[in-house]
């Protein structure tokens, strides 16, 4: 049985992607829900985010000569001497699993980029590079019987977020009141749906049965504003100008269709908004948990105490409101599983 799978992605880096993948893979194991964190990304900073600098330093070296990452989990098909493992797990939490991210993973891509058109000529080999993200993701919440998958993905339209799109039943898009986060969008909204539109060519080419191939084409379940506070070194005006325009691009560029919102609050598509949560953030990431997982003996004391109390009620809103867009339609009332 496949596991529901979570892509956040949005082609501008720096919007705080990652930030909302960490804080809704712990909200949803707060929630009771068994959860497996794969970090799809280059820069490895989800993996960054979830362990120690010390931890990461040991699962790299130790991967030397044991698989420890994503990357080791996919060397006997680059090598051409097996197929996909198994990844390894790192225990973050009751509920919360990580396949460790790994910077060599950008190895990976000029193989996925050859592969692609041979898909189309029904090469064996070609369909198991491209599906390789997908089946060991999917190895991997087996292992961790997650009751779903929350993937973080670079900023970037190359060939290894294509193929960790594809392995994706699900797409939230991060996104920013401003002119860069916003043509990002726009740079995205298309590609995605251009690399949907070429995997369901080529699916029916497969020349192996029992090769198992992602096959229910990736919805987008909506966007998620961030850091949506008004700027000092922003004028009202302008901040205003970009949050009007998320909901009619997102409609044009992600769903191909229109739109009468004009603003997020006001857009089905929307998830959810965050704000900025100042000190509290680099507080949070000094004690590697999440913001409202903050007690006093880790700073958060008065103002702060309140704000990470706040929090929670954002972060779990936003967790539901995005389960209820994909992968779990009955937390639409609000209920725990």
């Amino acid at each position: 049985m496949t596991v529901p799978t979570l892509a956040f992605f949005n082609n501008k880096g720096g919007v705080g992607k990652t930030s909302l993948i960490y804080h809704t893979a712990w909200m949803y194991s707060d929630l009771g829900h068994r959860v497996l964190a794969v970090d799809l990304n280059p820069q490895a900073n989800l993996t960054a985010a979830m362990v120690t600098e010390e931890k990461l330093v040991e699962l790299w070296e130790y991967s030397a000569w044991e698989e420890r990452t994503l990357f080791d989990a996919i060397q006997p098909l680059m090598r051409g001497v097996g197929d996909v493992k198994t990844p390894y797990l790192e225990s973050i939490g009751e509920n919360l699993e990580l396949v460790v991210g790994d910077l060599a993973i950008s190895n990976f891509e000029d193989e996925l980029a050859s592969q692609w058109p041979l898909c189309l000529d029904g090469r064996e080999r070609a369909f198991r590079v491209i599906s390789a993200f997908h089946r060991c993701i999917q190895l991997a919440a087996s292992k961790a019987n997650a009751d779903v998958v929350v993937i973080d993905l670079g900023p970037n339209l190359g060939a290894i977020n294509r193929a960790a799109l594809i392995a994706s039943q699900f797409l939230v898009i991060p996104v920013a009141p401003d002119l860069f986060s916003l043509q990002g969008l726009q740079n995205l909204g298309p590609a995605v749906r251009k690399w949907q539109t070429e995997w369901a060519a080529r699916i029916s080419k497969n020349p192996s049965r029992e090769l198992e191939l992602p096959t229910s084409p990736m919805q987008p379940s909506g966007y998620v504003v961030l850091q949506h506070s008004v700027r000092l070194d922003r004028p009202m005006q302008a901040y205003d100008r970009w949050m009007s325009r998320i909901p009619a691009i997102y409609a044009e560029v992600v769903l191909d269709t229109t739109t009468k919102a004009t603003h997020p609050k006001d857009d089905p598509n929307c998830l959810g908004l965050l704000k900025r949560y100042g000190s509290l953030m680099p507080m949070a990431q000094e004690a590697r948990k999440p913001i409202f997982h903050l007690k006093p003996a880790d700073g958060a004391l008065g103002t702060h105490a309140k704000a990470a109390r706040d929090a929670r009620a954002d972060f779990e809103a936003v967790a539901r409101s995005i389960a209820a867009h994909s992968w779990l339609p009955e937390d639409r009332q609000g209920r725990p599983r």
